[in-house]
């Protein structure tokens, strides 16, 4: 059964609230906007191409900000479901509570120890041999300003549909402005969003979606590889440019592991372009080289020197991570220096 009932979603709602009153100034004012437009459109139930009414829009924005101060001191609120009081990180628990609704919900920490929310339509749970459980989702009933399309919480991987076709929309709407010949653009042009944007934007969530799914297995390989102490490090690291360091590292490892070898092993240029285009900030500064292979790949249509320095970055990269973890079980909250040296001299990156 898929139905969701008002009292949850409400519950699960107020404390997006809450993350947002404390986090959503985080953003850049373009990027704040950005998404804004977004969530306004997923709130009020408007299809992606939808004009945006200037004057509701802006009366809007203020009533949502107003509600943000209000609730910005309170605590997350525990969840009531049936009788029961659960804990509003209790995920496992929440979400067995969820089974006859239908629904899947996810609670955690993202970077700076930011929490994030989402209540969703479950559309499928697979049992992973390795341990995992993974949770595929649709239509969204309640969720933050951000809202990541893809996330791990150790055993538990959850895949957003939703949230990701809306992700993929804010990222073509942004393109479009200046319409640039870079990565982004070329996966782009690899579907028809001139003449059906719909189809389109369908088609790429259907790629982009395997693709996150095999970014999210592979940190949860990459979990299993460093163990308990890696997510102890980051709560030490929590709003240093070392906890932004050590992230784009478990992603890098992520990827060595699963996501560029899948997408180079079924030769889909498209979803190989959006993973470069999306490379930015500091994952992109602490791998520079693959920019080269890329643009070698490009030029020449080889994808061996982009295969071969994939492989090769797998050793790079775990080697790295668990010289981290020893750093830090030395140096304990302390650390932060040091391992942003680290990186950055193990990287062969200046300063970021």
């Amino acid at each position: 059964m898929n139905h969701c009932p008002e009292n949850i979603r409400q519950q699960v709602q107020h404390n997006c609230h809450i993350a947002d009153a404390r986090h959503a100034g985080d953003f850049t004012m373009c990027t704040y906007l950005l998404k804004m437009r977004e969530f306004f459109r997923w709130e009020q139930g408007l299809g992606i191409q939808a004009t945006l009414p200037r004057e509701v829009l802006g009366d809007w924005l203020e009533a949502r900000e107003a509600l943000w101060e209000a609730v910005e001191q309170e605590d997350y609120a525990c969840l009531r479901i049936d009788g029961d009081e659960y804990d509003a990180f209790d995920v496992p628990g929440i979400n067995r509570a969820l089974v006859p609704y239908g629904l899947v919900y996810s609670a955690g920490l993202s970077a700076g120890a930011r929490a994030n929310f989402f209540l969703g339509e479950m559309l499928d749970r697979e049992n992973g041999d390795e341990g995992f459980v993974l949770h595929l989702s649709g239509k969204e009933y309640a969720r933050c300003l951000s809202a990541p399309p893809a996330m791990t919480a150790g055993q538990d991987v959850f895949l957003r549909r939703e949230a990701l076709s809306r992700y993929l929309w804010e990222k073509y709407e942004s393109w479009g402005w200046n319409r640039p010949d870079n990565a982004l653009g070329r996966a782009f042009a690899s579907y028809d969003f001139s003449n059906d944007a719909e189809s389109a934007l369908a088609q790429m969530a259907d790629a982009e979606l395997a693709a996150a799914r095999e970014h999210e297995l592979g940190e949860y390989e990459a979990s299993q590889l460093l163990g308990a102490g890696w997510n102890e490090m980051l709560l030490d690291l929590a709003l240093s440019p070392a906890e932004l360091m050590a992230r784009a590292v478990k992603d890098h490892l992520a990827d060595a592991l699963r996501t560029l070898p899948q997408l180079l092993a079924e030769a889909n240029p498209a979803s190989v372009h959006f993973y470069m285009g999306n490379l930015s900030g500091m994952r992109r500064h602490l791998f520079n080289d693959l920019f080269g292979a890329y643009e070698a790949w490009l030029e020449e249509g080889d994808p061996a020197p982009l295969r071969d320095l994939v492989s090769q970055s797998l050793d790079h990269w775990l080697s790295l991570a668990r010289e981290m973890m020893a750093v830090h079980a030395r140096l304990g909250v302390g650390s932060a220096e040091t391992l942003r040296r680290l990186v950055l001299e193990r990287c062969g990156a200046g300063e970021a």
